[in-house]
C-alpha cells in the first residue's frame, strides 16, 4: 500500500482487468478445440469481481478478483463422423465459446486497463508536481 491510495485503487483495477484479459485469451485459444466426450470439453472461464476496500478507508474502493469460474453451458454437439475424435455415433463436442462476445469483452477489458494506466500516470504526475512545489 502506498501513502496515496489512488495508486492502490488503480493497481487493483489493472490487476483485475489483466485477469479478465487472460480468461478471454484462454477462451479464444480453446474456442475451436473438440473432443469425443462431452465431459472433457473445455469450459469457458469468467472472472468474478467484488468491491474491495482500499487502505482501510471505507470511502475508497478498489476491485478484487474473487475467483475464476467455469461456464456450465452445454457443449456444442456437431455431427462429424470422419473426425478422428468423433465418438461412436460420429459426434464431436466443442466448447460453448462465442468468439464475437469474447472479442467485445477483450476490447472492454483492454480499454478499462488503459483508462486505469492513465489514472495511475496522472496521479504520479500530480504527486511529482506537488513535491516540486517546495523547490
Amino acid at each position: 500500500m502506498s501513502n496515496l491510495p489512488i495508486f492502490d485503487v488503480a493497481a487493483s483495477a489493472m490487476t483485475a482487468q489483466s485477469v479478465r484479459l487472460s480468461t478471454v485469451a484462454s477462451n479464444l485459444a480453446n474456442a475451436d478445440s473438440v473432443t469425443g466426450n462431452p465431459d472433457e470439453v473445455y469450459r469457458p472461464l469468467q472472472p468474478v469481481f467484488a468491491v474491495a476496500p482500499v487502505a482501510g478507508k471505507p470511502e475508497l474502493s478498489g476491485v478484487d478478483v474473487l475467483e475464476v469460474t467455469q461456464s456450465d453451458a452445454a457443449p456444442i454437439r456437431r455431427y462429424e463422423p470422419g473426425h478422428p475424435l468423433a465418438d461412436g455415433d460420429g459426434y464431436v463436442y466443442a466448447p460453448a465459446v462465442d468468439p464475437v462476445a469474447q472479442m467485445v469483452d477483450m476490447i472492454s477489458a483492454s480499454r478499462s486497463y488503459q483508462a486505469n494506466v492513465e489514472v495511475f500516470n496522472t496521479a504520479r504526475e500530480l504527486a511529482t508536481a506537488t513535491l516540486g512545489m517546495g523547490k
